[in-house]
């Protein structure tokens, strides 16, 4: 149940990186809304996976899937660069982090 709650708890953080972009820093209503809300909830579902995982597998998985699905999303939904270095270094945050739950205790 950890690993599922950690993967909310990063799902949720790609949704709040990038409900920053469509905030335009606070200044609209519904957006800032929805960001403060997963950031919340994201805080939450880290927290429960926190009680029985590694702090350091937990927080380094947490933030890889939110670097990479925020990565991902920028290439998508706003036209970020999609160069082979940066498409390799999204691929080896992946492999860290599979690498984490693969040796984690729990």
């Amino acid at each position: 149940m950890a690993w599922v709650c950690l993967v909310i708890a990063g799902v949720l953080e790609v949704v709040w990186a990038i409900g920053l972009k469509y905030t335009d820093g606070f200044t609209r209503l519904w957006p800032s809304v929805v960001t403060v809300l997963a950031m919340i909830a994201s805080f939450y579902f880290l927290s429960q996976a926190l009680k029985t995982l590694p702090v350091g597998t937990g927080y380094a998985v947490w933030t890889g899937i939110g670097a990479v699905g925020t990565a991902v999303l920028g290439i998508l939904l706003f036209s970020e660069s999609a160069a082979f270095g940066r498409l390799l270094s999204i691929a080896l945050i992946i492999i860290g982090i599979v690498g984490l739950k693969l040796t984690a205790a729990q």
